[in-house]
């Protein structure tokens, strides 16, 4: 399209209502300015558009195959200013969110549920998976965003941190009282006890397998689980040791459903965040991550007051 969009505007305002003067007056600008307009684009097409009479123009035959084709074209954009006058007015948008199981359940349910109340009209998709899996899907773009434990290895990713988390393993006091009578009161609770973790295709696993490697710690009896959800409610029965999140079973070491095994060095904390392709993000999702970010600033003073 060789013309500027507002000699088309122009002409499709004199065409509708038929008069130079009445068109000026709806478009705010003088009737020498429109029938200047009329007449580059008429130069330009090679061809008559108006013929001008005492009550005012008329399109010629060229001219109403023009005018069809502007009409539809403004109709469609007039749709689209609708539509998006919609958006903003009920917030409406999508967003994908990847998430692993473990994380979703005990961290983004409760992020999903402050939001959804505030922006009830925002389409939300999960896609439970692995963390790996989220990584793909972010690179690929086939999500939004995911909640993932921070990469040290993918510079190319917006990282909103929100909690810290920390591996630690556990086992109910039965557990551990029983392990000592059969085993010893001495006895190297990795050599002897079962020793639940995730399996290989979880993160969490390399994180650990690299504690272990580092501190010479070899599991002789392993169990491997495919969910955060399972390692904690096998420990919970007492089927063994089981590598879990510490946030995650906070009352059950408050109560003493669990015990910690203390470990020395400690494991290293990671920390757990949003994570998305930089300059990618739509109104939708620029909605969540400052909702994301409010209320972690909300948190966060008020563990500060406490």
């Amino acid at each position: 399209m060789d013309q500027n969009l507002s000699q088309y505007r122009i002409f499709h305002a004199v065409a509708t209502t038929g008069n130079i003067s009445r068109a000026a007056r709806e478009l705010y600008i003088s009737q020498p300015a429109i029938s200047k307009a009329i007449s580059k684009l008429e130069d330009s097409l090679h061809t008559t558009l108006f013929t001008r009479n005492s009550r005012g123009v008329q399109l010629t035959e060229e001219g109403r195959i023009l005018f069809a084709h502007t009409q539809a074209a403004f109709e469609k954009l007039n749709a689209g200013e609708q539509k998006l006058r919609h958006i903003h007015e009920f917030h409406l948008g999508h967003i994908r969110i990847g998430v692993s199981n473990t994380l979703c359940r005990f961290i983004l349910v409760s992020y999903l549920k402050g939001f959804i109340e505030k922006y009830p009209h925002i389409k939300i998709t999960i896609e439970s998976q692995s963390s790996s899996h989220t990584f793909a899907m972010l690179e690929q773009q086939q999500i939004d965003i995911g909640l993932v434990a921070q990469p040290v290895n993918r510079k190319n990713l917006t990282f909103l941190p929100v909690m810290e988390i920390e591996d630690i393993f556990v086992a109910t006091p039965s557990y551990l009282q029983n392990l000592r009578l059969r085993e010893g009161a001495g006895s190297d609770i990795f050599q002897v006890g079962n020793i639940m973790l995730l399996d290989k295709h979880n993160i969490t696993r390399s994180h650990i397998d690299e504690y272990m490697s580092t501190n010479r710690i070899e599991a002789n009896n392993l169990l491997q689980v495919t969910t955060m959800d399972l390692l904690i409610e096998f420990a919970r029965i007492g089927l063994g040791v089981g590598c879990v999140i510490r946030e995650f079973v906070k009352e059950d070491l408050e109560n003493g459903r669990l015990v910690e095994i203390r470990l020395k060095p400690p494991i290293r904390k990671r920390t757990v965040g949003f994570a998305c392709l930089p300059g990618r993000t739509s109104e939708a999702l620029e909605s969540f991550l400052l909702f994301c970010q409010e209320r972690g600033r909300t948190e966060g003073e008020a563990n500060h007051r406490d």
